[in-house]
């Protein structure tokens, strides 16, 4: 069996090598293709990941290439995670809010749709390949804005199965355990919960938990609101709600409170990220190093190795798991278009990833929800078609976005600095 990683040199990758190690018994790999453009990366985290399998003697090899077809070629399963314009362009992504008075984050907002311009043709780009050499390989999406990319593929890729995957929900059910434990008395396994999770990645509500079998929902909420363990959220949106938002809701919920916090930049988060990974990348150069370090959960992705490979063992293996996905929900949540991605619970086995019917969340989640929907089909058609109209009412539709006598201004700016990456506008 072979999996290609596109993206391979990333920081986030021997993570993910874990991941395959604790799994081979289940899920049978004999070659994972590690390909990036950036050579002189590749080769230090690519030869890290070698120690690492070697020293586990592993079931199988590692193979390092730049080049796209051949890692492609031959896969049961590709998955992506690269960042076109590595981590400078997400500095600019950051500075590009920031310098307009704006949110400025990697994936929400601005920063987000200049990421999804660039990302998402390099995205069809692949998907052109896998039908080529890989057909029917499963796509298994990491790169962010995920849900988004994941809507580009639905609609110009509908025949190359895909799903969008994320670290949040994974993270966000350890969370809840975790404080019921510490605050309730508990001692739950998180392996055994299941979290209800409805609404676009990263703009995702968590609204349920079942725990062999029975609602646990009351007793998250009362911990929740009794005991605030989460300082994120005040108690009154979380009654109002009844539900608990994913983290990135702070933007949009608490929006002045993130610019205040911008005002202290530098440094901003790409540059702290850029330093961690100056000491991952020191340290994966050690020849004698085999195991990943602890510095790794600095970098954000903590999980993601789990969430990846547990995702490919319930495909590959035809277990019919229940998996948090970004995917077309297919007309499974009433009233609402089918052709929608949304981050939802999917069961997963080797004839896909089928969402599961879930009730439409209500109006008070719907407005904002349908709004940053409208954004991301817009900057899909921007993004695929270099359509200037549609980037500009992706801008004034999004919560987020600059006041419409601003619009101009921030689009010219976002096209300028993403030039060298945008050559369909």
């Amino acid at each position: 069996m072979k999996v290609a990683v596109i993206g391979g040199g990333s920081s986030y990758t021997p993570e993910l090598i874990m991941g395959f190690l604790e799994r081979q018994t289940q899920f049978p790999l004999t070659e994972l293709w590690l390909m990036d453009i950036d050579e002189a990366r590749l080769s230090i985290v690519g030869g890290f990941a070698q120690r690492m399998v070697r020293a586990q003697n592993a079931n199988f090899d590692i193979k390092l290439t730049s080049n796209l077809r051949e890692a492609i070629t031959g896969a049961q399963y590709v998955t992506t995670q690269f960042r076109v314009g590595q981590m400078e362009a997400r500095r600019n992504d950051e500075l590009l809010g920031a310098r307009h008075g704006l949110i400025g984050q990697e994936t929400t907002g601005v920063g987000g749709m200049a990421k999804a311009l660039r990302t998402i043709p390099e995205l069809l780009k692949i998907s052109a390949i896998m039908r080529e050499v890989a057909p029917g390989a499963l796509l298994v999406n990491f790169t962010n804005p995920s849900g988004l990319v994941t809507q580009a593929l639905s609609k110009y890729a509908p025949d190359i199965p895909t799903a969008g995957v994320c670290n949040g929900p994974f993270w966000g059910k350890m969370e809840i355990i975790q404080n019921l434990n510490n605050f309730g008395g508990y001692a739950l396994d998180a392996s055994q919960a299941k979290l209800n999770v409805l609404g676009l990645n990263h703009l995702s509500w968590f609204r349920g938990l079942e725990y062999q079998g029975e609602d646990w929902w009351p007793q998250v909420m009362e911990i929740y609101l009794q005991h605030a363990p989460d300082k994120r959220w005040d108690t009154n949106t979380l009654r109002a709600l009844n539900m608990i938002p994913n983290g990135y809701f702070e933007y949009y919920y608490y929006t002045q409170r993130k610019l205040d916090l911008q005002k202290a930049w530098p440094p901003s988060r790409a540059e702290q990220v850029m330093e961690v990974e100056k000491e991952l990348l020191a340290q994966y150069a050690d020849p004698k190093r085999v195991m990943p370090p602890e510095g790794l959960m600095k970098r954000g992705g903590a999980h993601y190795s789990t969430v990846a490979t547990q995702l490919l063992n319930a495909h590959y293996n035809n277990l019919g798991e229940v998996h948090i996905v970004n995917t077309c929900h297919a007309g499974v949540v009433a009233d609402w278009p089918a052709d929608w991605v949304l981050e939802m619970p999917c069961k997963v086995d080797a004839e896909g990833i089928h969402p599961l019917p879930a009730e439409p969340l209500p109006p008070v989640c719907f407005g904002l929800l349908s709004a940053v929907k409208a954004y991301e089909l817009l900057t899909v058609e921007a993004a695929v078609n270099g359509d200037r109209q549609a980037a500009y009412q992706a801008l004034l539709v999004h919560p987020l976005g600059p006041d419409a006598d601003k619009v101009q201004a921030v689009l010219d700016d976002m096209l300028s600095t993403n030039q060298a990456y945008l050559p369909q506008f």
